[in-house]
């Protein structure tokens, strides 16, 4: 619903205030998350990329930092479940931090995720750097 109402504002030429475009994104939920960064003033990240054979939501490479956004609707249930703890082990694996955000999370405590993403970052900075990769 948010995706066409941004494409109808886009149409019509009115300012939708995140002037983020669709890019990649393939969710409402991924909007928000993009808006959010955009608004923090953290970097763009890199959206919905292959890691060998897992698709990522969102990749800061630089910092080696995943973030998964996360809907009740796709990702419960037992199965949905055990493959995003295997994903996410096999990503750690590889040297990535991975993150999971929570729909609720994205639209009812945005400025905390923004705490915690911007923390994220320097963190990972700090790491990336002090293992002289980049």
């Amino acid at each position: 619903m948010l995706r066409r109402a941004i494409r109808q504002a886009d149409a019509l030429g009115l300012p939708t205030g995140l002037e983020i475009g669709l890019g990649r994104s393939r969710s409402d939920l991924e909007l928000l998350f993009l808006g959010l960064c955009r608004r923090s003033g953290l970097p763009e990240p890199e959206n919905n990329v292959l890691i060998g054979r897992h698709e990522v939501d969102f990749l800061w490479r630089h910092a080696m930092l995943v973030i998964e956004v996360d809907g009740y609707r796709y990702h419960r249930g037992a199965g949905a479940f055990e493959d995003d703890r295997a994903r996410d082990l096999e990503l750690r694996r590889q040297g990535f931090e991975v993150l999971r955000i929570g729909e609720r999370q994205l639209v009812e405590r945005p400025q905390q995720v923004a705490v915690a993403l911007t923390a994220a970052l320097a963190s990972a900075a700090r790491r990336v750097g002090s293992d002289g990769h980049q």
